[in-house]
């Protein structure tokens, strides 16, 4: 998808305010980046994500940032970048909201069925699940959210893209959870729409990699869908393969 191209249906979730486009200079500190406006004016914005962003963190990429709250120390706030040719979500923040507002609406049909949907429930050891769905004469199911941006191969989205101790240590928490008579789901919400399967980055990080084998032979469901990104906002659409 082009940078400003329009959607014939509305976006899942809507950018409060028309987002700002600037050029970044460097992205340093984990959540901080140092962009410059379109005026020539150069600030630094908030990056709402602590991973690595391989392939998304290039000089000179054109990026776009949402205003930021009143009171807050930084300006702006990064959403989106272009990379490959095409909009990149970057802010991890996002795809609770999106998998919840999905849910809720009815467009995943392996999440249907539930007429209670919590959010940040406690489970297994001191651990939140991202959201707990339920209904009266049904196992309750336990859902873990995470963002997905990495592309390294045309039409592959990979998970993680960078060590991630605390994604393994969930992904044995939700086959406990199934143990304990539960359902649990991993859910991979790819923010971009350029990609058609979701790989797991092995190389990358081998140990969630094995985590993520155990978990599904002890009964864990994995299910991954991308986003269609525009700068009026961000939906959930379509679901990807998930590569074994």
């Amino acid at each position: 998808m082009q940078a400003r191209h329009g959607r014939a249906n509305k976006p899942a979730m809507l950018f409060a305010e028309p987002l700002v486009a600037a050029l970044l200079l460097r992205r340093y500190k984990r959540f901080l980046a140092d962009v410059v406006l379109a005026d020539g004016t150069e600030l630094t914005a908030h990056c709402p994500n602590p991973g690595a962003m391989l392939g998304l963190r290039e000089p000179g990429s054109r990026v776009w940032l949402a205003p930021a709250r009143p009171g807050n120390k930084l300006a702006f706030s990064w959403e989106l970048v272009e990379a490959d040719g095409t909009l990149v979500g970057i802010n991890t923040g996002r795809p609770n909201r999106l998998a919840e507002e999905a849910i809720a609406g009815g467009l995943i049909p392996a999440l249907a069925g539930y007429s209670s949907l919590r959010r940040e429930v406690r489970y297994g050891r001191n651990s939140r699940i991202d959201l707990l769905l339920e209904e009266a004469g049904r196992p309750p199911c336990y859902i873990e959210i995470k963002n997905v941006h990495l592309r390294r191969e045309a039409g592959l989205a990979e998970f993680p893209d960078c060590v991630t101790a605390r994604g393994a240590k969930h992904l044995v928490e939700l086959a406990e959870a199934v143990e304990a008579g539960a359902r649990a789901v991993m859910l991979y919400v790819v923010q971009r729409g350029d990609c058609e399967r979701l790989r797991l980055a092995a190389d990358l990080d081998p140990g969630y990699a094995r985590a993520f084998a155990e978990a599904r032979a002890r009964g864990v469901e994995a299910l991954c869908w991308a986003c269609e990104v525009s700068t009026d906002g961000i939906a959930l659409v379509r679901p990807l393969a998930l590569e074994s």
